[in-house]
């Protein structure tokens, strides 16, 4: 089996934008390793499924390695998976701060440390993340410190990847999305929602997997917090 077709990882790939990302990229003929908690089986033998959790970094050394025994390489990373918690600042519980760090901050650490490790062989390679235009603007009546504390963080630490990566040929960017269509969302919320974004509706999963197919066919692009989010972070 020939390795020359790009190989892609997403994470939080089982539902939402992370299926739709993973259906983007098979699209352009990426081999895809898809991670999720729950994640089944695929039928695609281009498609390579692992079941656990990110912030494990055990479940990260099997994705990177089945990428690489697999498919022989590692191109793209997405950092899709992410969880939100919105309550008031003194109501979250121990366990939801470790829960959020968890999959936040240690599910983007252990798998992209794992992740450049093999693009640096190849001297390219790509890391995106998906944070959240609440880092730059946040929103009275949705309580999101445990949000920007994480999301926050990703967007610093994807600039500080692209100045130390950028003479390697590795890139880092990242999509801030506002309030995006998907299963987190029931749809009796969605004009509530719709109403807090300038343009006054929601974001489409399309609107991500396109910002993120665009960054990753961007060659001059990286360091860049591409802001996907109906006018969210511009103002009101």
């Amino acid at each position: 089996m020939s390795n020359s077709q790009k190989v892609v990882i997403v994470t939080g790939a089982s539902q939402g934008i992370g299926a739709e990302l993973v259906k983007a990229f098979r699209e352009r003929d990426y081999r895809v390793v898809a991670i999720a908690r729950s994640i089944k089986p695929s039928d695609d033998p281009n498609i390579v499924t692992v079941a656990g959790d990110i912030g494990d970094r055990e479940v990260a050394k099997r994705a990177v390695s089945e990428a690489v025994e697999r498919f022989g390489r590692v191109d793209t990373l997405i950092n899709n998976a992410g969880i939100f918690i919105a309550k008031p600042f003194t109501q979250y519980t121990a366990e939801d701060y470790a829960s959020i760090l968890n999959v936040n901050v240690n599910g983007f650490f252990h798998i992209t440390q794992l992740a450049i490790a093999e693009m640096e062989k190849n001297k390219s390679g790509h890391v995106l993340q998906i944070t959240t235009s609440l880092v730059d603007h946040a929103i009275s009546g949705v309580p999101s410190v445990l949000a920007s504390l994480t999301k926050g963080g990703l967007n610093a630490a994807t600039r500080s990847l692209a100045i130390e990566y950028a003479k390697t040929g590795i890139r880092a960017n990242a999509v801030s999305p506002g309030i995006i269509k998907s299963p987190m969302h029931a749809p009796e919320t969605h004009e509530a929602l719709g109403a807090l974004h300038p343009v006054g509706h929601m974001g489409e999963m399309r609107d991500i997997v396109d910002a993120v197919v665009y960054l990753d066919s961007a060659p001059f692009v990286t360091g860049e917090i591409l802001h996907v989010d109906g006018g969210q972070s511009a103002g009101h």
